[in-house]
């Protein structure tokens, strides 16, 4: 079974804590909508089994958690180009098939 998506997103920032899980599970909230509004379809963004959906929304957390990240520009920049990518697909905008 595969875990939920706020532990596998801890899990990519080398946290444990559920201290964290607040601001995580926000973040994710936060990640989705931005997709949402940027033309991916709702039930698309919300596809926990979905790994472009799960890593975007992985990236964007990443990209935001904590003060003074380092690598906060570097994972913005991943995390655009990977929305880019998913809104330019009918798959996720429109609900066809490749």
């Amino acid at each position: 079974m595969m875990a939920a998506l706020i532990d596998r997103v801890k899990t990519s920032l080398r946290i444990s804590a559920a201290a964290f899980d607040e601001e995580v599970s926000g973040l994710i909230a936060a990640a989705r909508q931005d997709l949402v509004l940027s033309g991916v379809l709702s039930i698309k963004a919300n596809d926990e089994t979905d790994a472009l959906i799960t890593r975007a929304i992985t990236v964007y957390t990443k990209a935001h958690f904590g003060y003074d990240n380092p690598d906060h520009e570097r994972l913005l920049a991943a995390y655009e180009m990977l929305k880019n990518h998913l809104t330019l697909s009918g798959e996720y905008t429109v609900g066809e098939s490749p």
